[in-house]
This record gives structure tokens, sequence and C-alpha cells, in this order.
């Protein structure tokens, strides 16, 4: 039954092709169902290494209940330009903001970041997004200080004086800077700490090779993603009979 819920059996192949190292697409494949139905139940129910089919069975049955006695509190629909199937962004938006918080951005970020980066602007106020999730105006306050102290998001005031949050096509380009530059903090404090350890002292030595060890990491991170902000970034030649040279980025 694709277009219905999952049955414990499906749960329970889910759970087995996850311990055979399968891909989503492929237990999707497997089960008649879109990948993007089997990425959000594995991410919603403790992720690749915890999801356990029975577990996974009562939440949902426990989630159902839950939301035939209470109101509905979800995302509100949006009316999608481009011909886009409002049901399908819906649940990509579901998909995207599990994967986020599966990499560590807490729930309610995940669910400003996600509604900020499919909305086509890439741009939104306070307002539009507390009627979009539902949620208080405390709730994204606290979101966009998270996101903005990571570098995910930028402000900005529009012509009618309102503060716009924005994720533009540097967003993930400033969120890696500001990690290199959270490890460059831990790479001082462990060259601190090594001194002050004693030199070639067991201890010493341990905080020395992790500075060391996050010192290329940063290197190398900073140097690809300059240089794929360049690519990116660098639009296609023009031919001299006025087309453009599509592989003009690639060359470079």
């Amino acid at each position: 039954m694709p277009g219905g819920r999952l049955t414990q059996q499906e749960r329970q192949q889910i759970a087995v092709g996850l311990a055979d190292g399968l891909a989503y697409a492929e237990i999707a494949r497997r089960l008649g169902r879109p990948t993007s139905t089997i990425t959000r139940e594995v991410m919603r129910n403790g992720g690749p290494t915890e999801y356990r089919a029975d577990l996974a069975h009562r939440a949902t049955e426990l989630r159902a209940r839950r939301r035939g006695s209470a109101p509905s509190r979800g995302t509100e629909p949006v009316p999608q330009p481009h011909g886009r199937d409002a049901e399908a962004v819906s649940e990509f938006a579901e998909v995207f903001t599990t994967v986020l918080m599966a990499s560590g951005v807490p729930k309610m970020m995940a669910r400003v970041l996600t509604c900020l980066t499919i909305t086509d602007s890439g741009s939104l106020t306070a307002s539009e997004l507390v009627r979009r999730l539902r949620v208080s105006p405390a709730s994204i306050s606290k979101a966009i200080t998270f996101l903005e102290s990571q570098g995910l998001v930028r402000r900005e005031r529009d012509e009618r004086r309102r503060e716009r949050y924005i994720v533009d096509d540097d967003v993930w380009f400033r969120s890696m800077t500001a990690t290199i530059r959270s490890l460059t903090q831990i790479i001082e404090t462990a060259r601190q700490g090594s001194a002050v350890l004693g030199a070639h002292t067991p201890a010493a030595v341990r905080l020395e090779k992790t500075a060391r060890f996050l010192e290329i990491v940063s290197e190398g991170t900073v140097r690809a993603a300059e240089q794929a902000r360049e690519v990116l970034h660098i639009g296609p030649e023009t031919t001299s009979d006025g087309t453009a040279d599509p592989g003009s980025a690639a060359r470079e």
C-alpha cells in the first residue's frame, strides 16, 4: 500500500535492510515506497544505527493518537509556484529537517533553516516564519540567534524597515568559515594545554597531535571551500559567436 502508512512488517524489512548496509533508495525500491518515506522513517526513529522496527511502530502509533486528540501545529501549507506539488514539497521539507537534525542541528533551528532554504527568495520575516511554522515569536528568535552564530543565516532590513532573515548562495561557505574559527580556538587551546602538561609527556603529545590534525583539516577545508565558492560564482564565458561556453567553469 505505497500511499498508506508503513506497516510493522515493512518496518522490520527496513531494519533488516539497514543491518545489511543497504542504501535508503534500495530499501525503498524493495518496498515499493518513495525514498523520502524511508529516509523520514529512519531519521525520526533513531537514525540508521539506532533504528528499531518495534519501537518505531509504537512511536508512530503514539504520534497518531496525539494528532487525533490535539489541534494540529504543523507547518502551514504554502501555495507553491512553478507548478510544484505542494504535498511533495512538504514531504521534502520534513525529510530535509530530519537530516539536519541528524547532523546535530536542534529541531526548531532545523525547521527554520529548512523553511528559509526551500523559499525561492531565501528570505522571510519573523512574522512569516511564525505563520508558516506555527510557533511562537520567541522560538523563531532563539532559532535565528543559533543559526546566525553558525553562519547559516544573515539579517538585513527591507524597504519597510522589517528585519528579514536570509539564506543565500554563500550560506554554507559562511557556516564552514564559522566552523574553522571554532576549530582554531580548539587548536590554540590544545597547544596551550600541551605546554602546561609538559613537553614529551603522553598527554602533551596527544594534545599536540590533536592540534596538528585539526590544523591540517582546517587548512584543507578552507582551500576546498574557497575553490568551490569560486567555481560556483564564476559565470560561463562567452564564445566568439555570442553563445555561452558550458565548459569554461570546469577548465578554471
